[in-house]
């Protein structure tokens, strides 16, 4: 994985079991993918007038997590198109057992048009 974020499992992300509720993940692949951008200077606010909205998600789940436990969460980029941006998560314990990995795939519009516009210069440099 080409970056790695480490965070704790909150109480509130978890469910009747104690164990994360499988919504939550995408919240922690999705903060991943926010502090991976920010590692590389880039973010989606310096962008305005384009929206960056999620068109597809994905998460298998290969074993269990709790409340407080510690995930490294491992971002790439998997495929990146015209106008699409497909991330590849992987989230293991800290002894190296992979917990969950997923895709995030985002596209970029144009807030004025809410059409697919190719993603600006400026990111797709910093991506590469």
């Amino acid at each position: 994985m080409a970056f790695t974020w480490d965070v704790r499992i909150r109480f509130v992300d978890t469910d009747a079991s104690g164990r994360i509720h499988y919504t939550a993940m995408f919240r922690y692949f999705e903060a991943a993918e926010f502090e991976f951008l920010r590692s590389l200077g880039t973010n989606y606010t310096s962008f305005p007038d384009h929206g960056f909205p999620r068109v597809h998600v994905e998460c298998d789940y290969k074993a269990s997590t709790q409340c407080d436990d510690l995930l490294s969460i491992g971002v790439e980029i998997q495929q990146m198109g015209n106008s699409s941006l497909t991330y590849g998560f992987r989230a293991s314990s800290p002894e190296g057992v992979l917990i969950a990995q997923g895709k995030i795939t985002v596209v970029c519009l144009a807030k004025a048009t809410g059409k697919p516009v190719a993603i600006p210069d400026a990111m797709r440099k910093a991506l590469l």
